[in-house]
């Protein structure tokens, strides 16, 4: 059997960062969707370490053979008590669009000074190997929560997330750039490192 390796997401920009990152590990990577896996994962996990973990596990009972990776990613705002967190992507509610989140977190920063507006994105990145070993890494960066919505690329928080060093947002810079110093581009980095060394001859 071909070894794969199978993400634990149907999310298709991730999966273009994740392609990109993992294009000289010369072993396919597919999404659990394009493997015909599509269940409902509770993660319940009290941080992005743990959810990550659920989410790799789940997929890899199903595919025990394949190395299957998951992350879980968030924006923390210092302001709001590091809020949402890991409830980034459920915050004001599953379906509710970026567009609306965003802006709702920009009117809760409101007259708040830049120095109080200190923000970063986290991503754990779970893996679990056909041998049953778990490994966990974590990547962030920094940045601050800016005034205006900004920028096309990216998706998710990256129009408000601005990077006071490159004078823009995430979502303002070059897919190549953003993947060189984002949070997930370093989770993904150290995994694959990980996986050369150990797993992957």
């Amino acid at each position: 059997m071909e070894r794969r390796i199978i993400f634990a997401t149907g999310n298709q920009n991730k999966m273009k960062e994740i392609h990109m990152i993992f294009a000289d590990l010369e072993i396919p990577v597919y999404s659990m969707k394009e493997v015909g896996i599509d269940i409902d994962i509770v993660e319940n996990g009290m941080t992005f370490e743990e959810n990550a973990a659920i989410k790799a596990k789940a997929i890899s009972k199903i595919l025990p053979g394949d190395i299957v990776l998951a992350d879980d990613s968030g924006l923390e705002i210092d302001y709001l008590d590091r809020a949402p967190g890991i409830y980034s992507a459920r915050f004001m509610g599953e379906g509710t669009s970026y567009d609306i989140k965003n802006r709702a977190l920009l009117d809760k920063l409101e007259r708040v000074p830049d120095e109080k507006r200190t923000a970063r994105f986290v991503c754990a990145v779970a893996a679990v190997f056909p041998d049953g070993t778990l490994e966990t890494v974590r990547g962030t960066i920094e940045g601050i929560i800016g005034h205006d919505i900004a920028g096309n690329y990216g998706f998710g928080y990256d129009p408000i997330f601005y990077l006071p060093e490159y004078g823009c947002t995430t979502a303002q810079m070059e897919p190549d750039k953003k993947n060189d110093i984002s949070h997930r581009g370093k989770a993904l980095r150290t995994m694959r490192e990980i996986m050369k060394e150990k797993y992957i001859k």
